[in-house]
Order: C-alpha cells, then sequence, then structure tokens
C-alpha cells in the first residue's frame, strides 16, 4: 500500500501525553464528531442498551451521549488527564480501581456505573479484561495508531467484536508524503485488507 513516508512513523505513548498536557488536542472535537450524528443509526441499528466500544477515547464527549441513551460504553486512553477531563467536564462522579490483569492500569468508572474508561496501552486489552461489544465508534484511533501497528490494532478489535457487532471508522484522506501524522492515511484497499 502506498502510504508514502509514513510507513516507519512511530508516535511514542510519551508524545501522546505530551499532547494532553500541552494542549495540543486539535483532534478533540468539544461538539462531537459531524459522522458520529450523520451515522449513529447505522451504528446503532435500532438496538438498545448496547455496550460500545471507544478506543483512544481522549474525552470524547460521544460517550457520555450513548451513556444518557441507555447504552454502556468503554473506552480506553492512555492519558489519564484526558479520562479525568472527561468527567469533570460532564460533572460525572466516579471511581478508580487498579485493573489486576494490567500492571499500573487503572479503571475509571461513573458511579451509574454506564461508563467505565482503561487508562492503559489499547495492546494490554483482551475481551477477558473488557467483554465483547456490539458497537465501535473508532473516530481517531486506527488513523492515530503507528502505521506498523496496524495489524495487531485491527487484530485486537475484531477479538472484541460480537458476532452482530458494527464499527464506524472514521478516516482522513490525503497525500500521505505532504503530512506526517498522525492521523496517519490509511487508504481504503488496506481498511479492506486489515478487516477483511
Amino acid at each position: 500500500s502506498d502510504i508514502g513516508s509514513q510507513k516507519d512513523r512511530v508516535v511514542t505513548e510519551e508524545e501522546w501525553l505530551q499532547k494532553w498536557e500541552t494542549g495540543n488536542t486539535g483532534f478533540h472535537k468539544e461538539q462531537g464528531h459531524p459522522l458520529f450524528q450523520k451515522y449513529l443509526d447505522v451504528l446503532l441499528n435500532g438496538r438498545s442498551g448496547l455496550r460500545l466500544f471507544f478506543p483512544l477515547c481522549g474525552k470524547a464527549v460521544e460517550m457520555k451521549w450513548l451513556a444518557d441513551m441507555g447504552h454502556s460504553v468503554v473506552g480506553v486512553e492512555v492519558s489519564e488527564q484526558a479520562l479525568k477531563e472527561f468527567f469533570a467536564e460532564h460533572n460525572l462522579p466516579y471511581c478508580e480501581e487498579p485493573v489486576p490483569e494490567i500492571a499500573g492500569a487503572k479503571k475509571l468508572q461513573s458511579t451509574s456505573g454506564n461508563i467505565s474508561l482503561y487508562c492503559c496501552s489499547i495492546y494490554d486489552l483482551s475481551s477477558l479484561i473488557v467483554g465483547k461489544f456490539d458497537g465501535v465508534w473508532d473516530r481517531g484511533a486506527l488513523v492515530a495508531v503507528n502505521p506498523r501497528d496496524r495489524q495487531r490494532y485491527v487484530s485486537l478489535m475484531i477479538t472484541l467484536m460480537e458476532k452482530k457487532s458494527s464499527y464506524l471508522l472514521v478516516t482522513v484522506s490525503y497525500d500521505p508524503n505532504k503530512h506526517k501524522g498522525p492521523p496517519f492515511y490509511v487508504p481504503e484497499s488496506e481498511i479492506k485488507r486489515l478487516f477483511g
């Protein structure tokens, strides 16, 4: 696949944490992502009480919207600051507990129990820890993972999906030789190859 000069680009966990610390989070959408509203029906498909997964969730406002609609939301994010900001900005009380299966990981859970956010690397998760999901809102995860880790990421995502799961994916299209990413360019042909 022609992803230009991005093939070997690596963004470290420290760089992501620094983006949150310095407020360099242009990827965060205060009003939610417009494509979320547009394709929400496709994600939910008339179903209620779903378990929905937000990979690399940041402090996505859509998590609160879905929880308010009666769904159960699980997210994962390396930045504890982002997760704490999410709860603070929505005035949601939460409790914090360690995740015994993952060294150093924490789970921040709303006291209502319908939002559980894991603070760890997404690659530390498994269906044994977080269960399986009826839907995934991948708004900026596939385009954020390092190109060399895409197969690993997609393989994990597939193991987290129920049989009739919906996967809503947002990518960006541009000339990968003109921008080093992230967000990274993931051509449609590669998406088809990765997800099969």
